[in-house]
């Protein structure tokens, strides 16, 4: 597996980068049921994304800090309370998604809004007040070899949605999966896992 710097969000067609993946019931990898995964890359060398959806037990912000040896101000709690829970693969490693108003040597733009930034100079401008406006801390990342999530997406394990600033970074984390699928007028309660039921 290569590592998520092997992968520029800019390399030829895009494809899937900038967009949610939303897990599909059938999913077979209990890891991502019901995951919703912003695109960070996805070109012809595979694809990389963060699960947006799932937190770190009850690590917080503070604490990550606290262990990172970063002195926190009293700002750090409200800013960014929780540490989501990006994938299986480097679940060591901590990955900042973002707003674009933050952008450094270091940040892989995604999009026009959207960035990616992963070292501890980002953690220290958040805790001081100083970081993107919007922001996701996460540990680990999701990550297909070159053809591996073309495949998954012919025999429908995900759909693809057009991501939105709200959807992406506001705190209902438990709703984002369902609201996902609104985005695109299917009604959760509607799918199911087993065949021949609606």
């Amino acid at each position: 597996m290569y590592a998520v710097s092997d992968l520029s969000a800019t390399d030829g067609d895009p494809y899937l980068t900038g967009q949610l993946l939303l897990a599909m019931p059938n999913m077979r990898d209990p890891r991502f049921a019901k995951t919703v995964i912003y695109m960070c890359a996805h070109n012809h060398d595979g694809a990389v994304g963060l699960i947006i959806n799932r937190l770190v037990g009850s690590l917080s912000f503070s604490e990550l800090l606290e262990q990172l040896g970063i002195e926190s101000g009293s700002v750090c709690e409200p800013i960014l309370p929780k540490v989501h829970f990006g994938g299986p693969v480097e679940p060591e490693r901590g990955f900042v998604l973002h707003s674009s108003d933050y952008l450094r040597e270091e940040s892989m733009p995604i999009s026009k809004t959207m960035a990616l930034t992963a070292n501890l100079n980002i953690l220290r401008d958040i805790a001081s007040g100083e970081g993107p406006r919007d922001r996701i801390l996460a540990l680990g990342y999701a990550g297909w070899g070159p053809g591996q999530l073309d495949g998954e997406m012919q025999e429908n394990a995900w759909l693809s949605v057009d991501s939105d600033r709200t959807l992406v970074f506001d705190d209902d984390i438990d709703g984002k999966w369902a609201r996902g699928l609104v985005k695109i007028g299917i009604d959760a309660s509607l799918l199911s896992t087993e065949a021949g039921r609606a």
